[in-house]
């Protein structure tokens, strides 16, 4: 395992967990999510970092070792959020960073980099959720079509009893390791993912989603003169579609749409060869 050693940082009285990988130009990876961990990220990053960067994982606030007193519509915004990203940044004493945004993460990517467009080098958006709330349509039907039939039976059985109120560990633990199909085309990476399911704060997820929704997240068309060089890496097999990886590309002036054919929601894990060459490439080319 890659799990690095662990630093935090306190700034007005929140501690802000991340490790970092390697030396050189510095990336920034946020995990997916809301409400996740960045443990399952530190294997991604170290991979990065022996391209040769400098990778940065933190735990968001209210997940991991980012600890809050209280989650609440007032501790748990997408501006606070961006505002930990970049107090991150000052503690590291960065000057500019590439951000790559993973799923959620790709949306916290997007916002921060509307707050803080000259903390940013490079954006690297990897099954990202878009620049606006269009991906959520149809996202559960979406799901369930990458189960086979016994994996959607089987899913929705224990998904029921969930919303019975049996949210008994074993219980939960059948219901991810089914759910965990839908996120990768190559099912043995399942169990990882399943680990990841398990992790969600289901309170941290809430309150984002009802924040982006109250601050009309859509930044469709806002970045179009903007001069940052943009990376988009998309699975043809994800349960967010190509549509969203081209509303993307198509937001920003300087966007390249790398599809990863055969591949789900998990590019370094389905197709690593693509992935990471396309990142590698994407990094060394000046801006």
């Amino acid at each position: 395992m890659c799990l690095g050693l662990v630093f935090s940082v306190h700034v007005s009285g929140i501690k802000t967990n991340y490790r970092v990988f390697g030396h050189g130009q510095p990336i920034l990876i946020i995990n997916g999510g809301p409400g996740m961990n960045s443990d399952g990220f530190a294997t991604l990053a170290k991979t990065i970092a022996d391209l040769g960067y400098q990778t940065i994982i933190y735990d968001q606030r209210g997940t991991g070792g980012s600890k809050l007193t209280a989650v609440n519509s007032k501790t748990i915004t997408m501006n606070l959020m961006a505002a930990d990203i970049e107090d991150l940044r000052k503690e590291l004493n960065i000057k500019q960073w590439t951000v790559l945004g993973h799923s959620f993460g790709g949306i916290l990517a997007c916002h921060y980099y509307a707050k803080y467009p000259s903390s940013v080098r490079k954006l690297i958006f990897s099954s990202s959720g878009g620049v606006n709330l269009n991906f959520i349509n149809g996202l559960s039907d979406r799901i369930l079509s990458n189960l086979s039939a016994l994996e959607k039976d089987s899913f929705l059985f224990y998904q029921q009893k969930m919303d019975s109120g049996d949210t008994t560990y074993s219980v939960r633990r059948k219901r991810a390791e089914y759910l965990a199909c839908a996120y990768v085309f190559n099912r043995k990476y399942a169990p990882l993912i399943a680990e990841r399911l398990l992790q969600v704060n289901y309170d941290v997820n809430q309150w984002v989603f009802q924040d982006l929704r109250k601050i009309k997240y859509n930044y469709l068309h806002r970045f179009k003169n903007a001069p940052v060089p943009v990376l988009i890496l998309q699975g043809n097999k994800d349960i967010l579609t190509m549509e969203t990886a081209r509303e993307i590309q198509a937001s920003f002036r300087k966007a390249k749409l790398v599809e990863l054919n055969n591949c789900a929601h998990y590019g370094w894990l389905d197709a690593p060869d693509i992935y990471i060459k396309a990142i590698r490439d994407f990094l060394s080319q000046a801006i």
